[in-house]
């Protein structure tokens, strides 16, 4: 009896292919839109998307303004630091010496033009632009007061924070003096009714911009807190090179007051959703409990999906828009947690 060819291998590959396709698990999308079904079997979700958890003001990344060496680390992982506090100095050995040069030199021109009678017409224009200049220098010196207080807290000393309240009071009192004082100087500069400086007031007015020039050279060498929060992550590590770049920063930054959820919806869900919708927030970690929260604003474009090397395996062709999810109570979730948002069908009734 004639027995027939065994079949070849290449014959099989078609077959094993499709086998593999079949039976591969479903991508989490669909697996999430199957768990978009109630008890009854009747759907209640819009829609499902990946999320993760952030602060209210997102992870502020923070780098070096200028190249250095790290000569110290102020602050650790869950630190709380106020706006304008300084977290990392690098080296200003070089940074001092350009200003000290420019006061310097910025004193004499000063001294020179004080010589000389103010041109007709001009008085009013020099007591503003002396008056800045006051206000310049309680300025610095109101920050210098904050920054010996808020350091020295940091460094393990007293830290009376009385005296960083009054120093911060300070600080806030001088900027608003500068403020004004900036204000009426370009004020009368631009009435058109002083006469323009002459040389003597020029060269003035030209060494009071170098030393400008250096002291915002000086405060690149500290990287401060633009915001009050919570210190989430510190690379910086003393007597490291530091440089400007995005990719490496040196401390990251929250506001914890509040988390909010940041979710890639589907392009093909857009319709489902809008703006003050109900979602149910879900995590792993936390199984069966449910996070409340509304939808708080929707992304105007779409593009690819950037969860997707650690969430769910998503169709090559199909592109997100980011939506944001504020949370009523975030409980015991944590920055940088995946979650599945759930957004409710408009007319379904929360369960």
């Amino acid at each position: 009896m004639r027995r027939d060819p065994l079949p070849r291998p290449a014959a099989l590959l078609p077959a094993v292919a499709m086998l593999l396709v079949f039976a591969a698990p479903l991508p989490a999308t669909a697996q999430r839109a199957d768990e978009a079904a109630d008890r009854n079997g009747r759907k209640s979700w819009a829609a499902v998307a990946l999320g993760r958890v952030e602060p209210r003001s997102r992870e502020l990344r923070l780098g070096a303004a200028t190249a250095g060496r790290i000569v110290e680390v102020l602050v650790r992982p869950n630190d709380t630091v106020t706006a304008g506090e300084i977290l990392v100095r690098i080296e200003d050995t070089e940074a001092r010496a350009r200003v000290t040069m420019a006061e310097a030199q910025a004193g004499a021109r000063e001294r020179a033009r004080d010589d000389q009678s103010a041109p007709r017409g001009s008085g009013e224009r020099r007591r503003a632009e002396d008056a800045l200049v006051e206000a310049e220098q309680a300025a610095l010196a109101a920050r210098d007061a904050f920054d010996a207080a808020t350091i020295e807290r940091r460094r393990g000393g007293d830290g009376d924070e009385a005296a960083i309240a009054r120093a911060r009071q300070a600080l806030v009192q001088a900027s608003e003096r500068l403020r004004r004082a900036e204000a009426e100087l370009a004020r009368l500069r631009a009435t058109g009714d002083t006469p323009l400086p002459n040389r003597t007031e020029a060269e003035w007015i030209a060494a009071r911009a170098e030393l400008a020039l250096a002291e915002a050279g000086l405060e690149k060498t500290r990287l401060r807190a633009p915001i009050d929060g919570t210190v989430l992550q510190v690379a910086a590590r003393r007597g490291e090179l530091a440089a400007p770049s995005a990719e490496a920063p040196l401390v990251v930054l929250g506001d914890l007051s509040g988390l909010r959820v940041r979710a890639e919806l589907d392009e093909r869900d857009i319709a489902q959703v809008r703006v003050g919708q109900a979602v149910v927030v879900r995590a792993n970690a936390f199984q069966g409990r449910d996070f409340a929260g509304t939808v708080a604003s929707i992304a105007q474009t779409v593009g690819p999906g950037g969860m997707a090397a650690r969430g769910p395996r998503r169709q090559a062709d199909i592109d997100v828009l980011e939506v944001v999810v504020d949370l009523a109570d975030p409980g015991p979730l944590k920055v940088g947690m995946q979650v599945d948002v759930y957004f409710r069908q408009e007319n379904a009734a929360p369960k």
